[in-house]
Parts: C-alpha cells; structure tokens; sequence
C-alpha cells in the first residue's frame, strides 16, 4: 500500500518472538480530511470480526455534509491502558502531531488513563447512548424503576446549567431513595464527562454519541466477515473507502449544482443558505422553523 502512495501510512507492533500485535494504518485521504474535520473524533472498539477476533479499532469525524469519515484505524490484541496508548500515539504521529479538541468513547477505564497520558489537553466525553443503555440493568430492582428512569432523562436533558443539575439530581436522590446507589453515584462524580450542560461549552460537531462508530462498522458489512485475513481486510478496506468518498463526491455535486429555496424573508437565512452545505443548511433551517 506504502510502495503505491507515499502518504498511506502504516504501523506495526511486534511482541519479542516478531509476532503482531497491533497494526494502525490511515491511507492519504483520511489524513487530508483530517485538516479540516479533526475538531472532534469518536473512537469505539466495538467488535468487527474477523479471522484473529481482533478489535477493530476507527477513529471516526464527521465532514461538511454531516457523513461519518474514517481517520484511520487499528486492529489491536488488547483493550489495556498499554495497547490504548501505543494505538493514540500512533495515531497523533500519524495525524502530523495534532491532537483532536474533543474525543468521545464509552466508559472503559483503560481508553480513559490512555487519553490522559497521550491527548492531556483534549476534552474527553462519554458517549450518552452507551451511559443511559445501562440504566435497566443498573436500576431494574427498584419498584418504582419507570418513575426513576423518566425522572433521570427529564435530570439529564432538561438542565440547562450545572446549578439547574445539581438541584434536580440530589432532588431525585433524595425522591427515590437511591442515594446509596454507587453507579450512580460513580456517573455523578464524572458528570463533567457525560451531562449535556457541563460539555456544551465545547464544540463536538453534533456528535453525543460513539454511534458513528457503529455505522462504520455496519459501513463494512457486506466487505468482512468471519473468515476475513489480515491481508484481505486491508484490501476490502480500500473497497470500502472508495464506496463512502463516491457518497462524499455525490454530496459536493448537490451542493455545487443545486440551491435551496429560504423559507423565511430573513437575510440571516438567505446567508447561511449561500455558503452552508445543503445537509448542513437543512438542520438549520429546521432549527430556525422550530425556533418560530
């Protein structure tokens, strides 16, 4: 791949007897995207499998027209706070030194204690969906389970500042009774990581959620399935990738042969109409109609 375009990059991890550990690649594209769209990434290990059971491991952004990009990709042996920096480092030397402004991953220990050695100075923040995904197993016993799960939505969603929060969580606490409730009580000395009010001072390109993660994963469905080698993902890899960058060229020939018609005489409107992409321009003119 290396000796057919110089800027594929590429990095393997050998353990003492040269077997592979870790291997991390990013073709050219996913590094120029980078440049632009590499405010905010998610990175997830949801399993792909393939032939080894090795976690698949995308850094995934989101581009001007609101699609998934990939930012590179690892395959590694271990989800270990060791195995997690080697992957991070890696990736920043990949990504010419820079390091994302916000990053979003599940809950796993070992991602976090990587994060904070290699990106110190990046915004890390839980992904919601896999946070309040929990709450029937965490919180099923309690009789009046339904009562304390609507209330907990309303706690997380609806406060609009940390003060707002503060008063709303000890309330529910004090309500149901679950004080003692150490999950809880776990997610609430974090809250700066997961609470919509607490990160909303940080930019996160729409993004709340590792779910991108998993649309990549389904994005590869149909190329890699169980009996896949290490030589014939790579290969179904740039199968892949040339599928998703046709979308992205479908999406910049809407945007250059097309207008959309403003459905208010604000000039605002007609402004963000002339140099927003069309996906993009659609979400805020749905916002600016719902505002009305």
């Amino acid at each position: 791949m290396q000796a057919e375009n110089d800027g594929f990059f590429f990095s393997l991890d050998l353990d003492e007897e040269g077997r592979l550990n870790n291997v991390f690649w990013a073709d050219p594209r996913s590094r120029a995207a980078y440049k632009d769209f590499g405010d905010v990434v998610t990175f997830d290990t949801t399993y792909l499998t393939n032939k080894y059971d090795m976690p698949f491991a995308p850094f995934v952004g989101v581009n001007h027209h609101g699609q998934s990009i990939l930012l590179g990709c690892g395959l590694i042996s271990h989800e270990d706070t060791e195995t997690f920096t080697w992957l991070f480092h890696t990736w920043l030397s990949c990504m010419f030194g820079s390091p994302p402004l916000g990053i979003i991953t599940d809950q796993d220990r070992a991602m976090q204690n990587a994060i904070e050695i290699v990106f110190p100075n990046t915004r890390h923040r839980w992904c919601l969906w896999h946070i309040l995904k929990k709450v029937p197993e965490k919180l099923g016993r309690y009789a009046e389970y339904h009562a304390i799960r609507f209330s907990l939505h309303a706690v997380v969603y609806d406060s609009q500042t940390p003060i707002e929060f503060e008063e709303a969580w000890h309330d529910m606490l004090d309500k149901y009774d679950i004080a003692d409730n150490q999950w809880l009580n776990g997610l609430y000395e974090e809250r700066y990581r997961w609470i919509p009010c607490f990160v909303k001072t940080t930019f996160w390109a729409g993004m709340s959620t590792t779910q991108r993660n998993e649309s990549m994963n389904a994005f590869f469905d149909g190329y890699v399935n169980s009996k896949t080698t290490l030589k014939q993902f790579v290969e179904k890899y740039e199968k892949a990738m040339e599928s998703k960058i046709e979308k992205e060229w479908q999406a910049d020939a809407r945007c250059f042969s097309q207008r959309m018609s403003c459905r208010t005489n604000f000039a605002m409107e007609k402004q963000v109409e002339e140099v927003y992409t069309i996906s993009k321009f659609q979400e805020f003119q749905q916002q600016l109609m719902d505002k009305m």
